[in-house]
């Protein structure tokens, strides 16, 4: 006889979790939203959640722990690789823009319900913010001398603002013409003019 064949894991299921929870915990909230709404939501049985997380603070935790890096990495690399400040500058804009888009239900749950992380991963996830608007605030006052520290970041977050105010807010508009727009207005906020496109292309300008 046989042997049964090893059960082999799903390697797209913690991913369907944290995709399910981003859009419940967004629509009711965290407290109104259980394991059993977020099992039944990504197709598995609520007891398959506890393979990948140990509880909803732990998907919580690694909802906005994804989020965040994907911001930080890519601001990181974005700085590492730009000619010069300006394009630096113009790159992190655009790039905050995408995760606005492609991510809008993370970035719901990163506002509305952070506070609810344990004190340790709420802890982390505010130094990797930190880290992130550094980013931002180091090219800025490089191409803007005469501005103090505490300006620049009054600034940085002022146009990371004008970038999120799409969050619980639906114009109606394309992606590509709402990016345009989300990126003018993050621009006009730092007071430096956008690197152009070389060329057309599909992604946000």
């Amino acid at each position: 006889m046989a042997e049964p064949r090893a059960r082999r894991r799903d390697p797209t299921r913690r991913q369907r979790i944290l995709a399910a929870s981003a859009e419940l915990i967004s629509e009711q909230g965290y407290h109104a939203v259980g394991l059993a709404d977020i099992g039944a939501a990504a197709g598995i049985v609520s007891t398959g959640v506890y393979r990948h997380f140990a509880g909803k603070p732990a998907i919580l935790a690694a909802l906005l722990e994804q989020v965040m890096n994907l911001l930080g990495e890519g601001a990181a690399g974005i700085v590492a690789s730009a000619p010069d400040d300006r394009a630096a500058l113009t790159g992190l804009v655009r790039h905050h823009v995408r995760v606005a888009l492609a991510d809008r239900r993370i970035l719901q749950v990163y506002h509305l319900e952070a506070r609810h992380l344990p004190e340790q991963d709420f802890g982390r996830l505010r130094r990797a913010q930190r880290h992130y608007l550094e980013e931002w605030v180091a090219v800025l006052t490089s191409l803007r001398p005469g501005l103090g520290d505490g300006q620049a970041r009054v600034l940085v977050h002022a146009a990371i603002g004008a970038v999120q105010s799409i969050l619980f807010h639906s114009p109606g508009l394309a992606d590509d013409r709402l990016a345009t727009l989300l990126c003018d207005a993050a621009h006009a906020c730092l007071g430096v003019v956008a690197v152009p496109r070389a060329e057309p292309s599909g992604e946000p300008p």
